[in-house]
């Protein structure tokens, strides 16, 4: 029971870390491996904000989210824009971009058991007879909420559906007036909100270190892969593949193989299907 439970929360965790990842790569084509740096800059922000400005937890996380969505909309806006298009400029430069702002936090000291976040919620419960904590348990109820919530905004906002057609049909999307670099903006926005989102609720369960930012973006990557990059239900399943995995290779194995399931995961996808459980396959005539 308790491989189930930790299974299933491990799983929220890493659907958590790819689901800005896939939805800004799913609208607009970009892979931004600033994905993890944007993640653990976010607990930077909001340690800042608590202990300079003494702002409570819940308000100074709801700030952080504002600000680290304007930071993806600017980037955009000053580097992405300038080489839209070519994937392979824009690989480098989001990867570069990233390991920027991790060195950076290196550089300013940020490392140590005194970069931490409060918790939402003290205590625990025993659930099936395994004791979890509530903040688990929040970051249970934050995963479904957030898959819901982006389910019903694609679905039924004016932005949402802007969304999907730019997804769907880059070229009609654009001849009935979709801005393609206006979106493409706004779903790196998106992207980096929702990073800040799961940093708010899952680096409370422990330190910040910059190093935090290439392993989410490592799960997240590999959590896309296996489910495929452009499908949502891919990203949920690759989630959970990839999450009871890890605890199944560290309770049989050992903890120390918990790392290696990600990255094992994504060499045998790319072998048998290179486009992910859910993606469109691609015969080997086309790719050649």
């Amino acid at each position: 029971m308790s491989t189930i439970v930790y299974g299933l929360i491990n799983s929220i965790i890493l659907a958590l870390y790819a689901l800005g990842f896939s939805l800004t790569y799913g609208i607009s084509g970009l892979a931004n491996f600033a994905h993890g740096a944007f993640y653990i800059l976010s607990g930077y922000v909001a340690w800042n904000i608590i202990h300079q400005l003494s702002i409570p937890f819940p308000i100074a996380a709801v700030i952080t989210v504002i600000i680290t969505a304007l930071i993806g909309f600017v980037f955009y806006w000053l580097i992405i824009l300038r080489i839209r298009g070519i994937v392979l400029a824009e690989l480098i430069v989001t990867f570069a971009s990233g390991v920027a702002i991790l060195q950076i936090l290196m550089w300013r000291g940020f490392y140590g058991i005194r970069y931490s976040l409060p918790l939402f919620l003290k205590g625990g419960i025993q659930v099936f007879g395994v004791a979890i904590d509530y903040q688990r348990l929040f970051v249970l109820l934050t995963g479904v909420l957030l898959v819901g919530g982006i389910y019903l905004f694609v679905h039924y906002t004016k932005t949402g559906l802007a969304f999907r057609a730019m997804a769907q049909d880059e070229r009609t999307a654009l001849c009935v007036g979709i801005e393609y670099d206006w979106i493409g903006s706004l779903s790196l926005a998106f992207g980096s909100a929702l990073a800040a989102v799961s940093a708010m609720v899952i680096l409370p369960l422990g330190m910040m270190e910059s190093s935090i930012g290439m392993e989410v973006l490592i799960y997240a990557l590999a959590v896309a892969i296996v489910g495929g990059l452009e499908s949502t239900t891919g990203m949920i399943a690759g989630s959970f593949i990839i999450g009871f995995g890890q605890v199944l290779a560290a309770r049989y194995i050992g903890p120390k193989w918990m790392i290696i399931v990600p990255l094992a995961a994504i060499i045998l996808v790319l072998a048998v299907r290179p486009s992910g459980i859910f993606g469109k396959f691609k015969e080997i005539e086309e790719r050649v």
